[in-house]
């Protein structure tokens, strides 16, 4: 098994490759994980690793208080994790390329980086000024028939925009406009869905694009039905990114 070390980020919200992750950064572990990821050539990729939280804390209590009202402070690189950081992560996580790290005049961050490659959790380190993990990177194994579940992933999805936006047959754009390669297909799908993070966590870790692609099938017809029974459900911008306040 190949693995590979890598600054670790939780959120509470799941990263897919080829999907933009913009972040603003506040926290004196994650600023720590940015200026050493400033110390990597321009001209070499500033990777880490996106996990999601299964139980813990995005922001560390800092102050009694803050964010919960019962909290009490807490300092270090798993602070809100728990004693065995390993326990409160998802086991699959993505790797996110940092494509502008931008430190502002207070010391914070803003951060864009795009998902890239799916990884498997294997180890967590909390000796340092920040988490780090060992990681398996994951290949992304086409299943049977991908082609052809991602031609109807893509016919629903556009009833699904539809029904969501409440437009018109007429007015949905073509397929020009959506990607045709499988695997591309199931992660913008299960990133645009409105979907609860653990099921957006479960199509992340699905064996293989057409398992995926079979998985998301049966939610946008479900979700595509519940909103035309519900027709008052809010409607919610498709491309809208998840920011997080790390």
């Amino acid at each position: 098994m190949t693995t590979v070390r890598l600054p670790l980020f939780p959120l509470n919200s799941v990263l897919f490759p080829g999907l933009v992750l913009p972040l603003s950064i506040f926290e004196e572990r994650y600023r720590a994980m940015m200026r050493e990821l400033l110390k990597t050539p321009e001209d070499e990729p500033r990777r880490f690793a996106v996990v999601t939280i299964r139980d813990g804390h995005e922001v560390a209590p800092s102050a009694p208080g803050m964010p919960d009202p019962t909290a009490v402070p807490e300092r270090g690189p798993a602070a809100g994790f728990g004693t065995d950081p390993a326990k409160a992560f998802h086991g699959i996580g993505c790797i996110a390329d940092a494509a502008t790290i931008r430190e502002r005049s207070d010391g914070t961050f803003e951060v864009l980086a795009t998902g890239t490659t799916r990884v498997r959790l294997v180890s967590v380190d909390a000796s340092g000024p920040f988490l780090t993990a060992e990681l398996e990177e994951l290949p992304e194994e086409p299943g049977d028939e991908a082609g052809a579940l991602a031609e109807g992933v893509l016919r629903a999805f556009k009833q699904y925009q539809k029904r969501l936006a409440g437009a018109r047959e007429r007015s949905l754009t073509t397929g020009a406009d959506l990607p045709d390669e499988p695997s591309v297909v199931s992660y913008l799908v299960a990133a645009a869905i409105m979907l609860d993070t653990p099921t957006k966590q479960r199509l992340l870790q699905a064996p293989d694009t057409a398992s995926r692609l079979r998985d998301e099938l049966k939610l946008l017809r479900s979700e595509t039905a519940i909103i035309r029974n519900l027709p008052s459900l809010p409607a919610s911008e498709l491309t809208r990114t998840p920011t997080s306040l790390n």
